[in-house]
């Protein structure tokens, strides 16, 4: 017996075979136990996710011998020859090698006729967009007044090519991509049947690389089974597809991680060595990547992984702070739409990886913690003399660490300019008052607007900042509410709105100004007043 090939050995038979789309079966088999059948469908979507399946198996429903149900009984005459391709009330068309408008005259001929054994007569055209401008419009007419015992069921993967007269007389079903881990499972689930060894890790590179499409997924396993000479093993499928190997990803993140550029530039030239795809290489970076971030928000998230793969992005989401893992992600995403454009594909790999360390914060470390230098703080006391070189050195020492009971607003305000730091956590800071602070303990208010910023690693990384500046440990308790003084986010955007408002005064009452309003009939548009912006250190 001839080998048949996967995709159309497990092709499913019944609507509960079917993997995914279950915003499709589910109005079908309501529609058919209800009795409630309209006369036209439409199933659009990319390739490979089941499209003519879905008709298929729409097509047996209707015409089993046990009656219209959700469930054929896969035993009839009828149920058996639809599932072998031969039922002859089942007419399927494949609209791309039938665009001629006689054509389509000729197939509607029969139209009128009764079903020759089923219940009804079901048209399957597979393409429909394919159909030209005469040939939609010769199928108009039967589309929207079909005799009792006809059904029409259209599958397209371009439904803009579809006349909106068409799109109107069909019941209309978008197929969606399917997720990996649903293809992944169902592959599992084939090589288990046919006793075929397999690595868990193969069946996700082969369910990514399926691209949504369950056929293309079962496609790439037998190409896979007969590389890898009757087995699915990861390295051959590393091969077969071109892509690299999860040591290289690991390399490049703790490169990424320790802020390491040669690292970076050696992994880079054992991929040139190698002869893998440089836009893949990247690809599998942004995953991981991915994962990164998702450990960081819940190490749940990444607990279906396999051992080895969880413990390496465990591991880079401890090193790398949340702020870079947005970051690399981002500049990897610009850069891999950008990489065609790159004089070769080397280069550009190689200036997207070293975008990602140029543009990290300044204020952050390669672990994403403060760097260790001394705090620098404003000297409030530099316009007074001090009395003696010892006097004005104990100050600049005991100024930061000395316990007070509270800070005032805009005192508060200072000691956050001087923290150690950026992004959100500093956002954090800038929106909280200092309550209380007796030396050892210090409580703050978070402003409840901004009661998102809060979770505990942007708390841990505001108290290492405190205990940095005050060179100790201080006990950080932070609550949620409304603040009785001013923030220092608040205070920023009052001062910038006193000196817009100072701008419009000036402006407004600038005699230079006035002349030329009453000589020209000109007028002043208060929105495209700047305030000037002093540069430099306070």
């Amino acid at each position: 017996m001839s080998y048949q090939v996967l995709a159309r050995k497990w092709r499913p038979h019944t609507f509960e075979e079917l993997v995914g789309q279950q915003h499709v079966v589910k109005a079908l088999v309501n529609a058919l136990d209800n009795d409630r059948l309209h006369h036209a469908f439409l199933f659009t979507g990319t390739r490979g996710v089941g499209k003519t399946t879905i008709a298929r198996i729409l097509a047996k429903s209707l015409n089993c011998e046990e009656g219209v149900s959700s469930k054929p009984c896969g035993k009839c005459r009828s149920c058996i020859e639809v599932d072998e391709g031969r039922f002859v009330d089942l007419i399927e068309v494949d609209a791309a090698s039938r665009t001629k408008v006689d054509e389509t005259r000729e197939l509607l001929d029969n139209v009128q006729y009764a079903p020759t054994r089923g219940r009804y007569k079901v048209y399957l055209i597979d393409e429909v967009h394919m159909l030209s401008a005469h040939s939609f419009n010769a199928l108009l007419k039967t589309l929207e007044e079909p005799p009792p015992h006809v059904k029409f069921l259209l599958a397209t993967t371009d439904p803009q090519k579809l006349p909106v007269t068409v799109l109107s007389r069909c019941l209309q079903f978008n197929l969606m991509h399917l997720q990996p881990e649903l293809i992944e499972a169902q592959l599992k689930k084939i090589l288990e049947a046919e006793g075929i060894a397999y690595d868990e890790p193969a069946l996700a590179l082969l369910a990514r690389s399926a691209e949504g499409s369950m056929r293309d997924g079962l496609s790439l396993m037998d190409q896979a089974i007969a590389y890898g000479g009757g087995e699915v093993r990861e390295d051959a499928i590393r091969e077969m597809l071109g892509t690299i190997d999860r040591d290289t990803v690991w390399r490049m993140l703790a490169a990424l991680a320790a802020n390491d550029a040669q690292s970076l530039m050696r992994v880079v030239g054992d991929v040139a060595e190698r002869g893998m795809d440089y836009r893949s290489v990247l690809e599998e970076l942004l995953i991981a990547l991915h994962r990164v971030a998702m450990a960081q928000v819940d190490v749940a998230l990444v607990v279906s992984l396999a051992a080895d793969e969880k413990s390496h992005i465990e591991s880079a989401a401890a090193k790398i702070s949340p702020e870079d893992a947005q970051l690399f992600y981002q500049i990897g995403i610009t850069g891999r739409r950008d990489l065609p454009l790159a004089p070769n594909p080397r280069s550009g790999l190689e200036m997207v990886l070293l975008r990602m360390l140029a543009f990290r914060p300044a204020s952050t470390d390669a672990v994403g913690t403060p760097p260790a230098a001394a705090p620098v703080k404003k000297n409030t006391e530099s316009s007074k003399p001090p009395a003696s070189k010892k006097t004005a050195a104990t100050k600049s020492v005991a100024a930061p660490i000395a316990p007070t009971t509270t800070t005032p607003a805009s005192e508060w305000s200072e000691v956050v300019k001087q923290l150690p730091l950026s992004g959100i956590n500093q956002q954090l800071a800038n929106n909280t008052v200092q309550e209380s602070f007796d030396g050892a303990q210090m409580v703050l208010m978070l402003d409840e607007t901004f009661a998102n910023l809060h979770n505990r690693e942007r708390e841990a990384a505001l108290k290492a900042a405190l205990n940095e500046y005050y060179g100790k440990t201080i006990r950080l308790e932070l609550r949620v509410g409304k603040p009785v003084a001013e923030t220092p986010a608040a205070e920023h955007r009052r001062q910038l709105d006193e000196k817009q408002q100072a701008a419009v005064a000036a402006i407004e009452n600038d005699p230079n100004i006035a002349t030329i309003q009453e000589q020209f009939n000109a007028r002043v548009k208060p929105d495209s007043i700047r305030p000037n912006v002093e540069t430099g250190s306070d």
